[in-house]
C-alpha cells in the first residue's frame, strides 16, 4: 500500500531557523564555503584537519555532525544583465555557453539528540516507526546551550580563514512556490532548484526516485577502510620529481569524481566515558574467548590498542559513516557511475560496498535533520582524528562578477572571472596593482596579456602598450586603437606640442616638454643650470601665448622652433640674456635635425593621431628603433609624457601601462627610474603597470627587474616552468615564493594552456587561459596566421570580418 511522504517524513517542522524532528532532534544547518581545489599546501591541509578535530571536541555528547556535499552536473551560462558585449566577448560567450561542469554545494548539519533517545538500527528506524512525541522536552535552556556550543564550533572552523559558514534561514530550508528547499531537494533530487519536482519514491528491489535509480556505496565497516589515512594525499597528475602536489584524502569522492553524486559524512559524538566503558566490557569478553579463535585474539589486540590510544593520548572516540549516492535514469550511465565510485574508493585503498537491503534506511537518515536516526549497525568506531580524514575539504574556484574580472577557466575547464586588482586590495591581500608576467617563447605569454588587456579595455580602461615584436597588432586593429611603429617608408610620428583647442598649458605639460627639450639638447653626462631652465620655461610660455594670438599657427615642433629663432631671440636680446646663461644659438643648432628638412623632422611634427589623451588603446612598437641612440630615448620620453598625462588627467579611469620586452632597452637608456616610478606611484591614480619578460635569467640576474619591478609587483603571472626545475630554487628566492607556490607553479602544464597566478604571495592558483577561436586569431603572434587574418580583414573591410572568415575557413578545413 502506498503511503504519503508527508505522513512518514521524520521532520516535524522548522522553528527559529532550526529543523525539528518528530523524535525531538534539533538541527542547525550551515552552508559552508570550502577552500578551492588545487590551491592548498600540506600545512593548509594539516591546519584544516586540526581545526575540524578541535571543533568536534567542542560539541556536547549525543551530537551528530552530518556534512553533505552535493555535486551536480550543470552547464555554464553567461551572466545576463551586464554591459554591452564587444565582438570578442560575444564570441567568447557563445563558445563557453553550455559547457558542462560540476557544481558543488556543501551543507553542514549539527544535530542534538534528546536524552534517552532510542538508538536506531536497520531494524528500528523512524522510516518504519514514526512518532510525534519527543522523549526530551525542548527546553529553551537546553536549546540555548546547544546554540552556544554550535557558535563555538563555527568560530573554531572560521579561525582557519579557509572556511566560511553561513547559517541557513528557515525560508531556505523550506520549499517556496518556485524554489525547492534543502529537504525537498534531497527527497526528490530535482534538476534545478527553481523547478520543484514531486515524484514517487520506491524501496523495492532497486531504490528509485521517479524514473531515476539510486545507488549508495558505503564506508560503514572498519574492515572496508584503508589501512592508512591522513589529512592529505599526493595527487600524482600534478606532482614532479621535486614536488608532491597535495589534495585532501577524500578528494577522489568530491570534485574529482566526475558525475552527479552526494557525499554524506557522519560523525556521531557520544558520551566518551560510556563508550570507553562499553569497549572495556567488549575487551573482557574477547579476552575470555581469545583462546578459542585467532579472530577473537586479533579483535582483542585491536580493542586494547584502541583503548590505550584513547586514554594515553586523550583521543575523542566517535562513530562514523561515509557514503556516496549516485543516480541516473539511464542504466548504462548508472553502471558507468558505479564503476567511477568503486574506482574512487579503490584509489583510497578502501573496499567499496554497494548497499542493497539497508539502502532505504541509509537514504532516509540522510534527509536533512534526520541524521540522529542513522542505523548504528552501519557505523564504525574510530577517533575524531581519523574520521576527519574522510571529510571533503575542497570546492570549486570562486568567480567574481563578469564586469569586474578577467575570464579564465579553472583546471576542469569551467569559466571563472578573476578580479586581479580591486578585490585583493580591498581584502588587504595586495597593496599595489603592479604585475609581472614571465614565460618562455611559446608558453602563452602574449596570449595571456592580450586577453587581460582586451578585458580591461572592455571594462573602460585606457591601455598604453610598449612592445617589441608586434604582439598586440591584431588586438589594436580590432579595437580601433593607434598603432605606432617605425619604418623607412612610414617613420614614427608624434606631436607632444599639440594641445586641443580650448585647453591651456598646464604645469604637468610644461614640465614634460622641458624634460623632452633638455633630453634633445643635452647629453646624459651634461648638466643644465638654473638660467637655462628659466629660459626654456619662458620660451614655452611665450610660444603658447603666441599660439593664442595667432590661431593660424599649428602647434608642433616646427612652429616652436620658428618662434624661438625669430621672436624669442628678440625677447632674449631685450632682457640682455648672455650666452653663458642660455646659448640660444647652440640650442637651435642642436635641435635643427628635428626641424623641417632635418634628419628627424617627422618625429615631433605629427598631424594625425593627435587625440592620444582620449584614445583608450595605444600601442608603440619599438623593434626597429630599440638600438637607435637618438630616436629611442626621445620616443620613450614621449611615452612617459603620454602616460603621465593620462594618469593625472583621466580621473576615475583605470590606466594600464604595459611594457613588453622593451623594458630591457628602456632600462639601458637610463629609464630605469621611470620603471620604479611607474610601479610605485601609478597605483595612486588607479593605474596598472605590467612588465613582461621572456628569459628566466632576466628575473634571476637583473637588478632592474628585482629592485624596480618584482619588489613592487604584487601580481605575478608565470607560465610553464617545468623545464627550469634545476633553477627553480633561484627563481623561488628572487620572487620570494614559498614551498606552496613552488609546488603549484611546477604543476603548470602549457599543453593545457595553464598559467600560474600569484596574488600578493597569499593567493596562488593555476588557471587555464582557454580562448575561443575568435580570440585566438585576434591575439595570435604566429606569422602566417597573423598575415592571413590581416589579408582577410583588408579583403572584407574590417578586422572583425577578417577574424570571422578566418574562423570559418579553419573550421571547414578541420571538418
Amino acid at each position: 500500500m502506498e503511503k504519503e511522504l508527508k505522513d512518514r517524513l521524520p521532520i516535524l517542522g522548522i522553528e527559529q531557523d532550526c529543523i525539528l524532528s518528530k523524535q525531538g532532534d534539533v538541527t542547525l544547518v550551515y552552508q559552508v564555503r570550502l577552500p578551492e581545489l588545487f590551491t592548498l599546501s600540506d600545512e593548509d591541509y594539516e591546519g584544516l584537519h586540526q581545526a575540524w578535530v578541535k571543533a568536534i571536541r567542542a560539541l556536547p555528547p549525543h551530537c551528530v555532525v552530518h556534512k553533505q556535499d552535493w555535486f551536480l552536473s550543470r552547464s555554464y551560462q553567461p551572466a545576463a544583465g551586464h554591459r554591452t558585449s564587444s565582438f570578442l566577448k560575444q564570441a567568447s560567450e557563445r563558445y563557453f555557453s553550455g559547457r558542462p561542469y560540476l557544481q558543488h554545494d556543501c551543507y553542514l548539519l549539527l544535530t542534538r539528540k534528546p536524552g534517552g533517545r532510542k538508538v536506531s538500527s536497520s531494524l528500528l528506524s523512524n522510516l518504519l516507526y514514526p512518532t510525534l512525541v519527543p522523549q526530551d522536552a525542548l527546553e529553551s535552556r537546553i536549546i540555548q546551550a546547544f546554540l552556544d556550543q554550535a557558535a563555538q564550533f563555527k568560530r573554531l572552523l572560521e579561525d582557519t580563514r579557509l572556511l566560511q559558514l553561513r547559517q541557513l534561514k528557515g525560508e531556505e530550508l523550506t520549499s517556496q512556490a518556485k524554489r525547492s528547499g534543502l529537504i525537498e531537494r534531497y527527497c526528490y533530487l530535482p534538476e534545478k532548484e527553481d523547478q520543484p519536482l514531486y515524484e514517487d519514491i520506491s524501496f523495492g528491489e532497486d531504490m528509485r526516485i521517479g524514473n531515476r535509480e539510486v545507488a549508495i556505496y558505503t564506508l560503514g565497516d572498519a574492515e572496508s577502510l584503508p589501512g592508512m589515512c591522513g589529512s592529505r594525499i599526493t595527487y600524482d597528475s600534478f606532482s614532479t620529481d621535486k614536488t608532491k602536489f597535495p589534495v585532501s584524502f577524500a578528494a577522489g569522492l568530491g570534485l574529482l569524481l566526475p558525475c552527479d553524486h552526494i557525499y554524506n559524512q557522519y560523525l556521531f559524538v557520544g558520551d566518551t566515558q560510556a563508550t570507553l566503558k562499553q569497549l572495556e566490557k567488549k575487551r573482557l569478553r574477547l579476552q575470555s574467548l581469545s583462546a578459542y579463535s585467532r579472530e577473537n585474539a586479533i579483535a582483542l589486540q585491536a580493542t586494547n590498542d584502541f583503548l590505550n590510544e584513547a586514554i594515553s593520548q586523550g583521543r575523542l572516540p566517535v562513530k562514523a559513516h561515509f557514503n556516496v549516492m549516485v543516480w541516473s535514469e539511464d542504466k548504462e550511465r548508472l553502471k558507468m557511475m558505479k564503476n567511477q565510485v568503486a574506482s574512487a574508493l579503490a584509489g583510497m585503498d578502501a573496499a567499496a560496498k554497494m548497499e542493497t537491503v539497508g539502502a532505504a534506511q541509509i537514504w532516509w537518515s540522510g534527509i536533512p535533520g534526520n541524521a540522529a536516526d542513522f542505523p548504528a549497525n552501519d557505523t564504525f568506531d574510530t577517533f575524531a582524528e581519523q574520521a576527519c580524514c574522510f571529510l571533503n575539504l575542497e570546492s570549486n574556484y570562486q568567480s567574481a562578477g563578469p564586469d569586474a574580472g578577467i575570464r579564465f577557466c579553472d583546471r576542469s575547464g569551467r569559466p571563472v572571472f578573476v578580479d586581479l586588482f580591486d578585490a585583493p586590495r580591498r581584502e588587504g591581500i595586495t597593496s599595489n596593482m603592479g604585475m609581472l608576467v614571465c614565460g618562455t617563447s611559446g608558453g602563452g605569454k602574449s596570449m595571456t596579456v592580450n586577453h587581460i588587456l582586451r578585458s580591461l579595455y572592455d571594462q573602460g580602461a585606457h591601455c598604453v602598450t610598449v612592445d617589441i615584436g608586434g604582439s598586440y597588432l591584431g588586438l589594436c586593429e580590432l579595437v580601433g586603437g593607434y598603432y605606432f611603429t617605425y619604418s623607412e617608408e612610414n617613420p614614427i610620428r608624434f606631436n607632444p606640442f599639440f594641445i586641443k583647442p580650448g585647453e591651456t598649458l598646464d604645469t604637468e605639460k610644461k614640465e614634460s616638454l622641458k624634460a623632452l627639450l633638455i633630453a634633445l639638447w643635452k647629453q646624459e653626462n651634461e648638466g643644465f643650470n638654473r638660467s637655462e631652465y628659466v629660459a626654456l620655461s619662458n620660451a614655452l610660455q611665450g610660444y603658447y601665448q603666441h599660439l593664442q594670438n595667432d590661431p593660424q599657427v599649428f602647434p608642433c615642433f616646427d612652429s616652436f622652433y620658428e618662434y624661438l629663432a625669430i621672436q624669442y631671440v628678440e625677447v632674449l636680446k631685450g632682457h640682455k640674456v648672455k650666452d653663458r646663461d642660455f646659448d640660444v644659438d647652440n640650442f637651435l643648432y642642436v635641435l635643427q635635425p628635428y626641424y623641417a628638412g632635418g634628419e628627424f623632422d617627422h618625429l615631433l611634427n605629427g598631424r594625425e593621431n593627435l587625440d592620444l589623451l582620449d584614445q583608450p588603446f595605444i600601442v608603440i612598437e619599438l623593434d626597429n628603433i630599440k638600438d637607435h641612440p637618438i630616436l629611442f630615448p626621445v620616443v620613450t620620453l614621449i611615452i612617459m609624457e603620454l602616460f603621465i598625462s593620462k594618469m593625472r588627467k583621466l580621473k576615475g579611469v583605470r590606466k594600464v601601462l604595459t611594457i613588453d620586452e622593451a623594458w630591457k632597452a628602456i632600462a639601458k637608456s637610463g629609464m630605469a627610474e621611470f620603471l620604479k616610478y611607474a610601479f610605485k606611484t601609478i597605483r595612486k591614480f588607479n593605474g596598472v603597470p605590467i612588465v613582461i619578460t621572456q628569459e628566466l635569467d632576466d628575473l634571476i640576474s637583473s637588478p632592474i627587474i628585482k629592485d624596480a619591478i618584482i619588489n613592487n609587483a604584487d601580481l605575478k603571472i608565470l607560465m610553464d616552468m617545468r623545464k627550469f626545475q634545476g633553477k627553480i630554487e633561484k627563481l623561488q628566492d628572487v620572487l620570494g615564493m614559498n614551498e606552496k607556490g613552488k609546488t603549484i607553479l611546477l604543476s603548470v602544464n602549457k599543453d593545457n594552456r595553464e598559467i600560474f597566478v600569484d596574488i600578493g604571495g597569499q593567493v596562488m592558483k593555476v588557471f587555464k587561459n582557454e580562448l575561443c577561436p575568435e580570440e585566438y586569431y585576434a591575439y595570435t603572434t604566429e606569422g602566417t596566421e597573423r598575415v592571413r587574418v590581416l589579408e582577410l580583414a583588408a579583403q572584407y573591410g574590417s578586422m572583425e570580418k577578417g577574424i570571422e572568415m578566418m574562423v570559418q575557413q579553419t573550421q571547414k578545413k578541420g571538418g
